[in-house]
């Protein structure tokens, strides 16, 4: 659902997109929309004419912003990332995790998915670990809502059931104290969180609410030769295959055929289904905090 607002009240996002450099040129090789840009188009899709700042963090150079700096932002969004929130070595990572950090102490309301669930649990204690069922990728089957989940503000008028967009091979092993779990399915505990903390709020899911089938299918793409070697597929023409048919059900979705082959309801196709808990952060927590600060007249 489109959000309007007056001409007076511009809000104003970060967006942190930690792929590196050699990520994101595959990424756009095969057609993908970059994973930053991906979560400004869904903004802009529910709030038109937000403002919003990308920062490519894993590149030499790119700095991130102070906690100063931060308190001009009305958000901050937090896209999939191909980088382990555990590699405390890596300073592609920490210099990420220590945003985190700041955005709970300046109380900017954060979302995001895949890495982004991660990254808000383990900036505060919690505990991330690689799933030993192994990768969950292409569509999670059955995410359930926790009892807190349906009492939630992040999932009013969500199906207490659905299916989500999903690639990741790490989970969530232990929840700091600060954070609900939301949902949950039978491959990984921790599908999503809502995280309270200092003086910030996080909400964020394991899953891809901002794909859709067209680009879970450029990302299968991408990811081809590992998915191959992890048992997925048995040959490229089995991939093409594959990718072949999500394109064409996203392009017409009354192929009856393939919806029925690959089990993909509305909750996958549906916008105001499969973005519900983007829109509801949008709705419950940035405008009336905006508001509440005098942001919005």
């Amino acid at each position: 659902m489109k959000i309007e607002l007056s001409m007076n009240e511009v809000l104003r996002f970060l967006i942190i997109d930690g792929y590196p450099e050699p990520s994101r040129k595959q990424f756009e090789s095969i057609g993908m929309t970059l994973a930053g840009e991906l979560y400004a188009k869904l903004l802009l899709q529910h709030l038109p004419g937000a403002k919003c700042d990308i920062i490519y963090s894993s590149d030499s150079g790119n700095e991130l912003p102070d906690e100063k700096c931060l308190e001009k932002y009305d958000g901050i969004l937090w896209p999939g990332c191909n980088l382990t929130v555990y590699h405390d070595n890596d300073e592609q990572v920490t210099k990420m995790v220590d945003l985190v950090r700041r955005g709970y102490e300046v109380g900017v309301p954060q979302f995001g998915s895949c890495w982004a669930a991660q990254i808000a649990v383990y900036a505060i204690g919690g505990k991330v670990e690689v799933n030993p069922k192994g990768r969950e990728m292409g569509v999670a089957r059955k995410i359930h809502l926790t009892e807190e989940g349906k009492n939630h503000p992040m999932y009013e008028g969500k199906p207490p059931v659905f299916d989500g967009f999903i690639s990741h091979d790490d989970e969530i092993t232990e929840l700091p104290p600060g954070a609900k779990l939301l949902a949950s399915n039978e491959f990984t505990n921790v599908q999503a969180v809502a995280v309270e903390h200092k003086n910030g709020i996080f909400w964020a899911t394991q899953y891809h609410p901002e794909y859709d089938l067209h680009e879970i299918a450029r990302l299968i793409e991408a990811r081809k030769e590992k998915l191959m070697k992890q048992g997925f597929f048995k040959s490229h023409d089995d991939v093409k295959k594959y990718v072949n048919q999500f394109d064409t059900i996203f392009a017409d979705p009354s192929r009856k055929d393939l919806r029925w082959q690959h089990a993909i309801d509305d909750d996958l196709l549906e916008d105001s289904i499969r973005q519900k808990e983007f829109e509801n952060w949008l709705n419950k927590v940035v405008i009336p905090k905006s508001a509440k600060i005098g942001k919005i007249c």
